[in-house]
């Protein structure tokens, strides 16, 4: 699993993180890693690659959190310009809320 990294594109937040599919009754294991530039969400095996996504700043809508299994927050939730609801499971969401809305 390899980021290619554009000029002057630093990685400032990553870690493991389950993508939600299929509308959310699946769940594609992974890593989402947040650069200064954009978000990847890169899964774990080969089998699974088209899952993985590419998320640029100018396509983000909205941030917004939700709790998977009804009561854990961690979930965070990626709304595009395009309709898409982009849900993740991660370790602490609020980080990652703020630190994805200072690019966006």
């Amino acid at each position: 699993m390899k980021v290619d990294l554009k000029p002057n594109e630093v990685i400032t937040k990553a870690g493991d993180a389950n993508h939600f599919i299929n509308g959310g009754n699946e769940k594609v294991k992974g890593k989402l890693i947040l650069t200064n530039q954009r978000i990847y969400f890169l899964t774990k095996t080969a089998e699974e690659i088209e899952f993985n996504k590419e998320i640029l700043p100018t396509d983000i809508e909205e941030i917004m959190f939700f709790n998977s299994l009804k009561i854990l927050p961690n979930g965070l939730s990626i709304i595009t310009k395009e309709g898409q609801d982009l849900r993740f499971q991660v370790k602490k969401r609020n980080e990652w809320g703020q630190m994805i809305n200072k690019i966006y």
